[in-house]
């Protein structure tokens, strides 16, 4: 990028916003929940719901078999991986749940995490630990914000842990965490390692090698601008090697061999059912294709341009209180309001047609704590196709508000 060339300019914001038909009637800024669409990726899955009215739903998928097998492919160039280590998914937390089925825990075994996690991957540790008597171990938290690494390196080497299991991006705070060298350091003691990239997949470049993870999951539909209802897992060749495979396998992960025996796939399609909405998988390939395309790092230094405005805009107004934390943070910017509750300051953008989302004190109830919240906070989420103006909209409606 030459001297005083900005991103957007770069990014042509006017065409991205052509092919954005949500943004003729809103301002969108809660990307880290679902993003607007694009056009490709609408007439994508309409498409083929229109072929499927014509064909039937088992004739269309035989038809765009290619196409559907190209979801697989785009996936992997997201994350930097083959095709062999992805499977399709419903949700992100339906890949999480995959992940920790296939991880055959005992009693006494240490699920070794942080304070600053996704509330059900929480609560899916807390079942764990009523069901199999597992312990959950959380390290320390740095006090510029993110996890301690030096403290997860000595519980990694005290606890000998079975699990580490950390949220790239938590959903309560800009928090970027650092997962690269929570990874080294499984690799260095062969700790399984799972990663869950929910809100940093589309909005960050994710690179699985750097990261060195086992598992990392995440979903379609909030920073790749993809279709609700699907998600993907990346699976490692490690733990495809070893065996791995979810506690519920159907006809399409393995073969029934006997009557008493069965046969893995040899790749990460072991953690699929054999039923898919199959316009949503057309649909997120192609939007998965669609960010590509954008560019994963142009869309990662757009971003940081809109959140610093954001974030400068926000911090003129004394009332509020930003909670972000981190030496690098993300494109979700949360707020807290003394005198106005979040609901409310919500329910007032939303008058003015301005997307935002909330995020509950039950949804991170360790980090809440520790930062003296016992209400709900005020997120704001841009992605690229935002506009500067709409940053700015979004401050003054914010200051009238309040003020």
């Amino acid at each position: 990028m030459g001297p005083g060339q900005s991103i957007e300019r770069m990014l042509n914001i006017d065409a991205l916003r052509a092919e954005t038909p949500g943004t003729h009637h809103v301002v969108h800024l809660n990307n880290a929940g679902a993003s607007l669409m694009p056009t490709p990726v609408i007439e994508t899955i309409t498409n083929h719901i229109a072929l499927e009215a014509q064909l039937g739903g088992y004739e269309a998928a035989d038809a765009c078999r290619d196409a559907i097998q190209e979801f697989y492919s785009t996936t992997a160039r997201l994350l930097n991986t083959l095709h062999e280590n992805i499977a399709a998914t419903a949700s992100a937390t339906d890949a999480y749940a995959r992940a920790l089925s296939a991880i055959p825990f005992s009693e006494g075994d240490v699920i070794l995490t942080t304070i600053n996690d996704y509330v059900s991957n929480q609560i899916a540790f807390l079942s764990l630990q009523k069901r199999f008597g597992i312990t959950i171990v959380r390290a320390q938290d740095d006090p510029q914000g993110g996890v301690l690494v030096d403290d997860m390196a000595a519980k990694i080497k005290s606890l000998r842990p079975r699990l580490v299991a950390v949220t790239h991006v938590p959903t309560n705070s800009g928090l970027v965490q650092p997962v690269e060298a929570i990874g080294k350091l499984c690799r260095e003691h062969d700790i399984l390692y799972l990663v869950d990239a929910c809100q940093s997949v589309g909005q960050l470049p994710i690179d699985v090698s750097r990261i060195q993870c086992d598992f990392l999951t995440a979903t379609c539909r909030k920073f790749l601008r993809g279709p609700r209802g699907m998600g993907f897992l990346y699976v490692s060749d490690k733990v495809l090697s070893a065996g791995y495979a979810p506690l519920f396998i159907d006809l399409h992960g393995a073969s029934w061999e006997s009557a008493d025996e069965f046969r893995l796939v040899p790749t990460a399609l072991r953690f699929e059912d054999w039923e898919f909405p199959y316009a949503s998988v057309l649909g997120a390939a192609e939007a998965h294709r669609y960010a590509l395309n954008v560019g994963l790092l142009t869309i990662a230094r757009r971003n940081a341009e809109l959140c610093t405005r954001l974030r400068r805009g926000l911090s003129s107004i004394p009332q509020v209180r930003l909670l972000d934390e981190g030496e690098h943070l993300s494109s979700l910017v949360t707020l807290f309001c003394e005198h106005k509750s979040a609901e409310a300051i919500q329910a007032a953008l939303k008058a003015e047609r301005i997307n935002t989302s909330l995020s509950g004190h039950g949804a991170a109830i360790l980090d809440y704590d520790r930062k003296g919240m016992t209400t709900t906070a005020l997120r704001i989420s841009p992605h690229y196709y935002n506009t500067e103006e709409e940053i700015d909209a979004l401050v003054e409606a914010l200051k009238y508000f309040i003020g």
